[in-house]
């Protein structure tokens, strides 16, 4: 099948899929490890179809089996974990040298980088700099910032004449001299109806960054963005897409008529209903095009309700191409990535219950991981997935270390009245083409659930929280048998940790009273070199405050060299300077109103300051309304360049 074509039904036996070495039989369920909570996990694996028309048939049965009156349940009928949560290392070394990789990552004195999760796996951002300029796009609009002269020395419209593309939020990866920008779509009614489907689109864009930026070529995908990693020169883009069947909506009919009128839609829907579609430009070259069924696996067990979709630019060209997609007819909501592999996680599909149940059980709980080999250039290859008990908190849960995975997961119930919750750590390794379990260690945080999960070579530190904070310090060093080394209890929680140099570790959270009611803004600073006997130093509290950094960690900013520590806090950038044992605070940044002009009722809004970033020794901080640059050791302004 030639790649880009548009697939048919026919009875051809198609090339085994490219990713993986062959198809792969199901291996047998694993033995459980002592410890072990929630039921027997069985490693999932992926298999390639071996024809459009086998493909076609199993993904309406198992959409078949997983359709209820409604259309497909999990998200509809259940409410999952995640849901509740708001959402939504590789690192062989000692504790010291994990802090000190940690203060690497941010690009040392020169200048600040994203804080990413791991070395060498760059994550989207709204802002980036390599230090001689800074790339950021507001309101549709890519500027590029010179930071010696703070001037704006160039500008690109984004949003090709749709006045919707200024209210979408853009991401940003930058190698060199190109940009790629990572968008929603928002098309034209004339346009794009059928390439963007009623679960809308991804769309990215080839940025040149040499002299005045221009637009090199532009990709578009049915579905939307999960996450995006950029290891070496090769931006990999995972994208989800819903399955397009259109479920009649009428009210007349009981439950069992109206699952089988989406029987008969899903009997009706072709293969194309299940893979995404694609469009991609260069100059004036226009390609269009589909995954294909040589591209796609199944897991063992499936909904048939959604598709994953990795996608693979080299940013040294002038073009984005057709994305070499490979897909998994599977769901997922976390990325994980390292400067070698990929891996896809989230729960696992539910099929509709009999009965409304507003609750999953322990059961129900279980998250699906699928590894992909990132280490050369282009395509990933599939490598081996697998399954443990519960749901992740975010990406902080799961680390790569030594040839072992490590996922840390809340199973139970976190809102009956026995309250089932608890947490666990569980490794895993690669054995074949299956992530089998090695080791658990749980009980942690009994009616709790996970709050915050930091990794630094083979040590692990779990915030659980419900009424008071357990920091839970564990030894991961044996896989088979790790172990809880040491807890502190303090009210309130961590939602982010941040590792420090000389075995300290800081914590972005809220205070809470006895009974849990949180109470504003916390910073703590931790002494972590004590495995059996961590300590706090230290606390900062703003009552009421919060700050986007509890739930984005790349609004976190730290400087090793300083001990500066940015947060947005509220509507302004709050600036701690951490040494020692002490937390100090310097002061406040803000940037100016943003006035909106209208006939009737003119008004002013105050805009969020979401990121900071240093260049040189000056800290600029970013909104919707502009960029700051501001002096670090004071908060005194030093320049402002407005965007609006």
């Amino acid at each position: 099948m030639k790649r880009g074509a548009k697939v048919t039904a026919t009875g051809g036996t198609l090339v085994a899929l490219a990713l993986l070495a062959g198809s792969m039989a199901m291996p047998e369920p694993v033995s459980r490890p002592p410890g072990a909570i929630g039921p027997p996990m069985v490693p999932v694996g992926l298999v390639s179809f071996d024809s459009c028309a086998d493909a076609l048939t199993e993904l309406r049965a198992a959409a078949t089996a997983s359709v209820g009156p409604y259309g497909f349940g999990g998200d509809a009928v259940l409410f999952g974990d995640r849901a509740a949560l708001g959402g939504a290392e590789s690192m062989a070394r000692t504790f010291a040298g994990a802090a000190g990789d940690a203060a690497a990552q941010d690009g040392g004195a020169g200048h600040s980088t994203t804080n990413n999760h791991e070395v060498g796996a760059d994550e989207p951002d709204l802002v980036k700099t390599d230090g001689r300029r800074i790339v950021t796009v507001t309101h549709g609009v890519l500027r590029v910032i010179d930071p010696a002269s703070r001037q704006v020395v160039g500008e690109l419209d984004l949003t090709g004449g749709q006045e919707e593309q200024r209210w979408l939020e853009h991401q940003l990866l930058l190698l060199g001299d190109r940009a790629l920008v990572l968008t929603a779509d928002a098309p034209s009614p004339a346009d794009s109806y059928r390439l963007a489907g009623p679960a809308g689109a991804t769309r990215l864009m080839l940025i040149g960054l040499t002299g005045q930026p221009r637009l090199l070529g532009t990709y578009r995908i049915q579905g939307s963005t999960v996450d995006a990693r950029l290891t070496g020169d090769t931006a990999r883009v995972v994208v989800r897409a819903a399955t397009r069947l259109e479920f009649p909506i009428e009210p007349a009919g009981s439950d069992p008529v109206r699952t089988e009128r989406n029987h008969k839609v899903i009997a009706r829907a072709g293969v194309e209903a299940w893979l995404p579609e694609y469009e991609w430009t260069a100059g004036d070259e226009r390609h269009t095009g589909r995954v294909g069924c040589d591209r796609l696996s199944r897991p063992k067990r499936m909904t048939g309700s959604s598709t994953l979709t990795v996608l693979s630019f080299d940013l040294t060209t002038d073009r984005l191409g057709d994305g070499d997609p490979v897909a998994v007819a599977a769901d997922a909501d976390t990325v994980y990535g390292t400067a070698t592999g990929l891996y896809l996680a989230g729960q696992r599909p539910m099929a509709t219950p009999t009965t409304p149940r507003w609750r999953p059980s322990s059961a129900d709980q279980v998250t699906e991981i699928y590894q992909f080999d990132t280490a050369a250039p282009g395509r990933p290859r599939f490598l081996a997935a697998g399954s443990v008990p519960g749901w992740l908190i975010n990406q902080y849960a799961l680390s790569e270390w030594a040839g072992h995975l490590r996922v840390a997961t809340t199973t139970g119930d976190l809102w009956g009245a026995g309250r089932t919750s608890e947490s666990a750590v569980h490794i895993l390794r690669r054995d074949g083409g299956a992530l089998a379990s090695t080791g658990v260690v749980g009980g942690l945080g009994r009616g709790e659930r996970i709050y915050s999960v930091r990794y630094l070579g083979p040590v692990a530190y779990v915030v659980t929280f419900r009424q008071t904070d357990p920091l839970y310090s564990l030894d991961l060093t044996d896989p088979a048998a790790p172990v809880v080394t040491g807890e502190l209890k303090i009210t309130g929680y961590s939602a982010y940790l941040h590792p420090l140099p000389d075995g300290r570790l800081l914590g972005v959270g809220q205070e809470a009273d006895g009974q849990g009611r949180t109470e504003g803004l916390q910073v703590s600073l931790f002494d972590v070199r004590d495995p059996a006997r961590p300590t706090r130093l230290d606390q900062w509290h703003l009552p009421n405050g919060w700050s986007a950094a509890e739930h984005d960690p790349h609004a976190f900013l730290y400087r090793p060299d300083s001990g500066l520590v940015a947060l947005p806090v509220d509507a302004g950038i709050r600036l701690l300077h951490v040494t020692g044992d002490t937390i100090s605070e310097i002061g406040a940044v803000t940037h100016p109103s943003i006035e909106h002009p209208n006939a009737r009722r003119p008004w002013v809004s105050s805009p969020s300051v979401r990121r900071s970033l240093v260049v040189g020794d000056v800290l600029w901080t970013v909104s919707d309304a502009g960029l700051r640059a501001s002096d670090p050791v004071t908060a005194r302004s030093l320049g402002w360049i407005a965007t609006t």
